[in-house]
Formats: C-alpha cells, structure tokens, sequence
C-alpha cells in the first residue's frame, strides 16, 4: 500500500504491486475517503430527512402497492394464461381448427364425468395455474426490483449536490 493518507485501495497485496496498480491506473485520481464518507453521510441525512415527509411517504406506499399490483397481475394474469393458450395452439401447429378438434373432445369428457373427476380436475389446473404464477413472480421480483421513491428523491438531491461540491468530489463518487 502507499503511504498516501486517505487512499482508498481494492487490493491486499504488497506495497510495490499496490503501487504497480496505482501506476497502471495512469491518469485517474484515487477516491480519497473522507470525501466519499461526506457524499454518502450527507445521503444519509437527506434520506432521515425526507423520510419525515408525509408526501413522500404516501407516494411510496402508493409505489409499493403499484409494483405489487403490477407483478401480481403480470405473474398470475398473463403468463398462465399466455401459456394455457400458446402451448396448445404450438402443439396444433398453429391451426385452431386442429386446436379446437383436440379439445372438444377433452371439454366433453370432462362434461360427462363424475363430480369427483371434476373437482379433481379444476383443483389440478388451478395448481397448475398457481405454480405457473409463482415461478413467474419470483423471477419478475428478480429481475424487476422496486425502485424507491425515497432513492429517487435522494439521486436527484445527491446531482445537484455533487454539482455545488464538484471541486472537492473525485471524479467517481
């Protein structure tokens, strides 16, 4: 490590190789800690202090409640019935008169069977359907995570606080 006084480094390693990194850098400036502490305390206390803010604070439950709505209605409302029509209309090579030769005689079947059969039936396609809604859900949680209001309103304010404090900020904060 060099002996600079607030120098942040990645690595563990000796003093020469940590100096051998600082040179291949080349022109790059170090991130010096207390500056980047300054950034992410003065964060800190925006976050504290917007948080007080009943506008804000209804904006987020509403943001909540939006994202749970819309990951919901995407996960058990689309996808399985997406898939519920899709994979028979590709199995019929894409000809609903096949599509609609095959299942009449399923539809019918199931008319003529006995109310055990039925209920059995309907409680496996439900299954069936809930499983298909719960894999999408988990991956559409992954893939689109909830973006905060809160963090919004606090990337805005950390802009133009970056912008009053450039000449004392590194170049990546």
């Amino acid at each position: 490590m060099t002996t600079e006084p607030h120098e942040i480094h990645t690595s563990d390693a000796s003093p020469k190789s940590a100096r051998t990194a600082h040179q291949a850098a080349g022109n790059r400036r170090a991130i010096h800690a207390p500056e980047v502490a300054a950034y992410w305390a003065e964060r800190r206390r925006y976050l504290e202090r917007i948080r007080r803010v009943p506008e804000i604070r209804q904006r987020y439950w509403r943001a909540i409640g939006m994202y749970l709505l819309r990951r919901v209605l995407w996960s058990f409302g689309f996808f399985p019935v997406f898939i519920a029509f899709w994979v028979p209309f590709v199995l019929s090579s894409f000809n609903p008169v096949v599509m609609a030769s095959d299942l009449i005689p399923l539809l019918e079947g199931f008319v003529d069977a006995n109310p055990e059969i039925q209920a059995n039936t309907l409680s496996t396609l439900v299954i069936a359907w809930a499983s298909i809604g719960f894999f999408f859900l988990v991956f559409d949680f992954v893939l689109t995570p909830f973006k905060s209001p809160y963090e919004y309103e606090a990337d805005v304010y950390m802009r133009s606080w970056e912008q009053l404090n450039h000449d004392q900020l590194p170049d990546k904060v």
